[in-house]
């Protein structure tokens, strides 16, 4: 099972994919002042390629927003293209 925790600093944070107790996954972001966050960066370990990884952590990074009334800026190019193609994610940008 797919699991994604966060991980909060002072001015930067990261998103954290873990499948069968192995890491499949990272995406970094920075803060950018109190209510928005900037999505840098999204890598995924190989083996899960394919395997919704990428797109799972966007969508937590969404719901943190939600939860927090937070915008997101996806710098990231991964996760400005899951942004493109899912119109139900885009409330927070």
């Amino acid at each position: 099972m797919l699991e994604v925790i966060q991980h909060n600093r002072d001015t930067k944070g990261e998103f954290i994919a873990s499948l069968d107790g192995q890491k499949a996954g990272l995406m970094t972001y920075s803060w950018a002042g109190e209510d928005r966050i900037i999505i840098n960066h999204t890598e995924k370990e190989p083996a899960y390629n394919g395997k919704g990884v990428g797109k799972e952590m966007v969508y937590k990074a969404v719901e943190f927003a939600r939860e927090k009334n937070l915008k997101i800026i996806p710098l990231c190019p991964f996760a400005k293209a899951i942004f493109q193609k899912n119109e139900e994610i885009r409330d927070v940008l």
